[in-house]
């Protein structure tokens, strides 16, 4: 691979990919048992994941232009600071993914109908300005709600409704533990920010709130999903097999023990990367207990 594209894939932070992945999964097998069309599929797939990367590259190039990330900052991908790409060609980047995601959204119109362009252009509204002005969600402690909405909800039922083309009550359900986790993600990252966030007037629900009551809605964001994994079937909303996520438990007991221990911004970032992880084992899981259901 050229030395060039694979900056420009490290731009677009491609771990944080499995974020967009899992939804698409889980929306998927939701309504596995009624039909698969695996076209549309992978197109939600690569929708969602220009969705992320879009998103990813806007966000460092406002946050590196607002003087949030710099080169001591943990998070971004570090392309800017650097020297490996300029800000404005990260920003054209991001415009550029944003538009491939928008062209396969509107394939995936053409085909289904005109809901799904209501989704997508909701997503690239939100994820575009995750960071970018006027609105700047995410310096307005929203980051957890907009990960939670856009990165968990929509594109779990927008994935359930490209099969189906309709949305359904077991779609919107189904999303809830995932958008925890998703928002757990980004929370985490939060937690570790807190001292730099501060620093430059951004205002987190962790920078606003500090340790450990920042900690504690950590915690809740974690547990809530096992919660709904162990409700949703116990209440007849969710398939028994789905029952399987609750293997994903000792992860999250991991990872609250290592937030517990966790002092610097440089330990955090293990509760971060804990936070990837649970998200992936547990939506791998969960989607699977859906999948088994509907094979079954």
């Amino acid at each position: 691979m050229p030395r060039s594209l694979r900056v420009y894939l490290m731009a677009m932070r491609p771990l944080s990919f499995t974020a967009a992945v899992i939804p698409v999964l889980v929306g998927t097998a939701v309504v596995a048992g009624q039909t698969f069309r695996p076209g549309l599929f992978v197109l939600a797939l690569l929708g969602s994941m220009a969705l992320q990367g879009g998103t990813n590259l806007v966000n460092d190039y406002y946050d590196h232009r607002l003087g949030t990330d710099t080169n001591e900052s943990l998070g971004p991908s570090g392309v800017i600071q650097l020297g490996l790409l300029s800000p404005r060609a990260v920003l054209i980047e991001g415009v550029v993914v944003f538009a491939i995601g928008i062209a396969i959204g509107l394939v995936i119109t053409a085909m289904v109908g005109w809901q799904v362009l209501a989704l997508g252009a909701a997503s690239v509204v939100g994820g575009f300005f995750y960071t970018a002005p006027p609105l700047k969600l995410a310096y307005r402690a929203l980051g957890e709600v907009t990960s939670f909405a856009f990165m968990g909800v929509i594109i779990v039922m927008g994935a359930a409704y490209v099969q189906i083309e309709a949305f359904t009550w077991r779609a919107f359900l189904a999303a809830l533990p995932v958008a925890l986790l998703t928002a757990a993600i980004l929370h985490a990252n939060n937690l570790r920010d807190i001292e730099g966030d501060r620093a430059h007037g951004k205002r987190t629900l962790a920078s606003l709130t500090g340790r450990p009551l920042a900690d504690y809605e950590l915690v809740a964001l974690v547990l809530g999903a096992f919660a709904f994994a162990i409700a949703l079937p116990a209440a007849l909303l969710a398939p028994v097999t789905t029952l399987i996520a609750l293997a994903a438990l000792p992860l999250a007991l991991r990872l609250l023990r290592t937030l517990q221990a966790s002092t610097s911004a440089r330990s955090l970032n293990r509760v971060l990367l804990g936070c990837v992880g649970l998200h992936l084992v547990f939506g791998l899981l969960w989607a699977l207990g859906f999948a088994l259901d509907a094979w079954v």
